[in-house]
């Protein structure tokens, strides 16, 4: 019974974790145009009040074309989402990590082809120490989205954060051989962030601030520092089939690099016509082209810290960190470009955002949109999942009311039958906890972070499991003297 449900759990997660822990999203866009509609009329038809808070920027040519937001900051109160209210925006900080990166390029102070080892002590003599930066900007460097999906318990050395899990990092044999396949690990982005802070000489939320936050005018933006800032908005995690504010608000530093720049919709505006000027700013035009085109032939769909569409002529990239997901979407030649962000992290087939940020995407940039397929599969595959441990308390309380049946069993038929189920709830136990979260590249304590109530249902399904098929042999080996069997 519980091997069928393993089976759906990996192909009802699969559609939710393959864009929110490693590539993102894009939806299903044709590159057909269409008017475009002014987005705010249409919040409620793309389902923005199903989800707490909700703001979109849209750019154009002329300048920003449209800030629109909807909803509370937290569920319970009534402080409204502005255009300046901070959200998390999770991976699209790639993309500012990897314009810290190409500043110190064009000052001089590295090369994109430069080893790791000639900047970054701890990777002398490392396995990792001949990757390139180009290869972690590129995610072609052989480390696996498991790999950087791994939580760690940040300083607890005492040497910061971001300096802990690189030198965690450091000693890590990479899943794969470097420049051979793309393989999307956010490993790459944290150990960028330690790179710009030894070359640098500064902190990275530092670093950040003074060379990209603030020349950009990104007043109401900021790098996640271990605090809690009031003002921005507060994630909301699913919780069987509701969302539930975080309790704990703090930013962590440690993912700074990878996902943890805090910007609002109207800041997120600037930066996307900033990148798309044509002009020498922050970094040089020519640079900025570069980052938004391929790689390598290792890298064909993703530059430096953006995805590349060339089909609808797009860069993109989408962000998933707990509590909070969005997505920022660019048109280079046309100068047009949307971000959006909601302060709600998507469940298993209940309460995606996945059609809700790819709609408005759409809806800004003039692309026909088909629609996500059918969740069916994925809200059956947690709604069994989440039932799975009543099932498993409900047989050990048949099993009780049955045990002299049980006690009854003999031979070899009645020892298989009473042994038999223990081995498959302890191999369903590890393919729970163990094998399938790996499969999607997080383990289950990552996948608990994003989502709680799947976590829990896994792990409760993999305990109430074994402890039914151990309940059945105690009932059957213990009692009066006359009713024990012998193995």
């Amino acid at each position: 019974m519980i091997g069928t449900f393993v089976c759906a759990l990996g192909l009802g997660i699969l559609p939710l974790l393959t864009p929110a822990l490693a590539q993102g999203d894009s939806g299903d866009q044709s590159g057909e145009q269409r008017p475009r509609q002014p987005i705010e009329l249409r919040l409620d038809e793309f389902g923005a009040h199903a989800f707490p808070g909700v703001a979109y920027a849209s750019v154009d040519q002329d300048g920003i074309r449209e800030i629109g937001v909807t909803g509370v900051k937290q569920l319970g109160s009534d402080e409204p989402i502005g255009p300046d209210t901070p959200f998390l925006i999770g991976s699209i900080s790639k993309s500012f990590t990897a314009i810290a990166v190409m500043q110190l390029v064009e000052a001089g102070q590295l090369s994109l082809d430069d080893p790791l080892s000639r900047h970054l002590p701890a990777f002398v003599e490392q396995p990792a120490g001949a990757i390139t930066i180009r290869q972690l900007l590129s995610h072609t460097s052989g480390y696996s989205t498991y790999q950087g999906n791994i939580l760690y318990d940040d300083d607890s050395t005492g040497k910061g954060p971001i300096t802990e899990r690189v030198d965690r990092l450091a000693t890590m044999a990479p899943a794969g051989m470097a420049d051979v396949a793309w393989a999307y690990s956010n490993a790459n982005y944290q150990i960028l962030g330690r790179l710009i802070e030894v070359v640098s000489g500064q902190s990275f939320p530092t670093y950040m601030t003074n060379n990209i936050l603030e020349p950009a005018g990104m007043l109401h933006s900021f790098v996640s520092d271990d605090r809690v800032h009031s003002e921005m908005a507060t994630g909301h995690k699913p919780w069987f089939g509701s969302k539930r504010p975080i309790a704990d608000r703090r930013m962590a530093l440690g993912s700074a690099p990878q996902g943890g720049i805090v910007a609002s919709a109207a800041d997120l505006a600037r930066y996307m016509l900033l990148m798309m000027n044509g002009k020498d700013d922050i970094i040089r035009a020519e640079t900025k082209a570069a980052m938004m085109s391929a790689a390598s032939d290792a890298s064909p769909f993703y530059g430096l810290g953006w995805f590349i569409d060339e089909e609808d002529g797009t860069v993109w990239h989408s962000g998933a960190s707990p509590g909070f997901e969005s997505l920022m979407t660019l048109m280079p030649a046309q100068g047009k470009g949307v971000v959006v962000l909601v302060n709600a992290g998507s469940g298993t087939g209940f309460g995606g955002t996945i059609l809700l940020r790819n709609s408005i995407t759409a809806a800004a940039l003039g692309l026909n949109y088909a629609g996500e397929r059918s969740q069916l599969w994925q809200k059956a595959t947690f709604l069994a999942m989440a039932s799975l441990p009543l099932v498993f308390l409900l047989s050990m309380l048949w099993a009780w009311r049955h045990r002299v049946a049980i006690r009854a069993k003999s031979g070899p038929a009645g020892i298989f039958s009473l042994w038999f189920p223990l081995l498959t709830t302890l191999a369903s136990a590890w393919v729970l906890t163990s094998f399938v979260p790996s499969m999607f590249g997080v383990p289950l304590a990552t996948l608990s972070r994003f989502q709680p109530d799947m976590g829990l249902a896994m792990l409760a399904s993999a305990v109430t499991g074994v402890a039914w098929a151990a309940f059945r042999l105690v009932i059957a080996y213990t009692g009066s003297a006359s009713a024990r069997l012998s193995p």
